[in-house]
């Protein structure tokens, strides 16, 4: 019961977000188009674990077919690298919205928020496509995975066959996942920090303001995609099993939930139209 109403919250109040901004033609701006990018994704993730992790808690044998463990492997490693990516191109957004108030219109049109979005989705779908292709040939001599959810690189260590190929392309995979977000990520927030010592009392707010939420969501996905790489790469039996487990849901979980509550509290255009919603229906 309580992973279900986590599910229902998490798809109720991301629909909510995605729906406002669809339907409200203020909020058709640049930021707000990839908020609305990053909440499918948080329904696309959640999906991806949720229905699964439900029919497994309501089953007496905790077993899964290849096929599906494969398609759940790209949904959440897809899901793990949009997320990123999409973070990485809202704080170059807000570095525009910043740095270059005065060309943002200019830089960050329509058509080029709509080419971002679709390079991060086919980009990451192409990139967690590949190790799939490279683990389904392996020969595995157990089939047994001791997680919640199918990872690929648990599958890796339970085949026979060599596996040079698959933890290499896992290495480069996870470093472009990484560390090309995170240069612009780095980049661009010391470009604002640059801007907002040097210049006046409202562009100190502004950059506060939009850029607060972003962070939070920002530093709550990296801790739990962080703990999960750290608990693939290296031995955790030191650490107790129940929160090994709650820390490996920690990024597919609170994510989802995390992000609509802090961005829908935060932008006072989301707030304000929410409420608005809320009131044309109790009305009727």
């Amino acid at each position: 019961m309580i992973t279900m109403c986590l599910y229902v919250i998490i798809v109720g109040a991301n629909l909510l977000l995605i729906v406002v901004i669809c339907v409200n033609r203020s909020l058709h701006e640049p930021m707000y188009i990839f908020l609305c990018s990053l909440f499918v994704n948080e329904l696309y993730g959640s999906t991806g674990l949720f229905p699964f992790l439900l029919v497994q808690i309501l089953s007496d044998t905790h077993t899964v077919s290849a096929p599906f463990c494969y398609l759940q492997i790209f949904w959440l490693y897809s899901y793990a690298c949009i997320e990123f990516n999409n973070l990485a191109v809202m704080s170059y957004d807000r570095y525009l919205a910043i740095c270059y108030p005065l060309q943002y219109n200019k830089r960050m049109t329509f058509h080029k928020v709509a080419v971002l979005i679709i390079v991060i989705w086919l980009y990451c779908s192409v990139l967690c496509f590949i190790p799939i292709t490279l683990s389904v040939p392996l020969q595995l001599c157990g089939n047994i995975i001791n997680k919640v959810y199918c990872d690929n690189f648990f599958i890796v260590k339970l085949a026979c066959s060599d596996t040079t190929v698959n933890s290499i392309y896992g290495l480069i995979a996870t470093s472009l996942v990484v560390f090309g977000p995170v240069s612009l990520i780095v980049y661009t927030y010391l470009k604002i920090l640059q801007v907002c010592f040097s210049g006046s009392k409202q562009t100190r707010q502004k950059a506060v303001s939009t850029c607060t939420p972003h962070l939070a969501s920002l530093l709550n996905f990296s801790f739990g995609a962080l703990f999960e790489i750290i608990q693939s790469r290296f031995n955790m039996n030191s650490v107790h099993i129940i929160l090994r487990i709650l820390l490996s849901l920690y990024f597919l979980t609170f994510t989802p939930f995390f992000n609509p509550v802090m961005y829908g509290l935060k932008l006072s255009k989301i707030r304000i139209t929410c409420k608005s919603l809320i009131s044309v229906r109790r009305q009727h």
